[in-house]
């Protein structure tokens, strides 16, 4: 059965759903889990601050944001008795999905379990999906989570 799941996080709901289904997965296997946090550097860059400002002032935000992330989600792990350990991955230029196939080859994961939300027709094709991206790009079985269906 599995023994390493690897679980990429963002801090959306749709990643703590894949989150919590890691930790229950976890928990019934005694697998280890790594929690992966990629910060996407260019995101916020408008191009109309200094590159220096950028670098030296949000850069170092977006990464405390990633570590006080990251510890939350091994403390919600190890809150359940599962043990975790996590990554930070800044990306330049590489795809998420990229990221997380090469993490999940050089950790030798057994699953990746991705939060998705699910998307269909215009809104798949306006947004794009991470999530499938990583169903394409995983050397690795992958398991997507649904996110919860919006109240009516």
């Amino acid at each position: 059965m599995y023994q390493r799941i690897l679980v990429p996080i963002d801090g959306s709901t749709t990643a703590t759903r894949g989150l919590d289904e890691a930790v229950a997965l976890a928990r019934l296997t005694h697998a280890r889990l790594r929690l992966l946090c990629v910060l996407d550097v260019l995101t916020f860059a408008s191009g109309f601050e200094p590159a220096a400002t950028y670098v030296a002032d949000v850069v170092p935000l977006m990464k405390q944001a990633g570590v006080e992330l990251l510890a939350a989600a091994k403390l919600r792990a190890a809150a359940a008795g599962v043990e975790a350990d996590s990554v930070l991955v800044e990306r330049v230029g590489a795809r998420i999905a990229e990221i997380v196939a090469e993490q999940a080859l050089e950790w030798k994961a057994d699953l990746v379990v991705v939060g998705t939300h699910g998307r269909r027709g215009i809104g798949r094709a306006l947004l794009g999906s991470d999530a499938e991206q990583i169903l394409r790009c995983a050397p690795v079985p992958v398991l997507l989570v649904r996110s919860a269906p919006a109240p009516a």
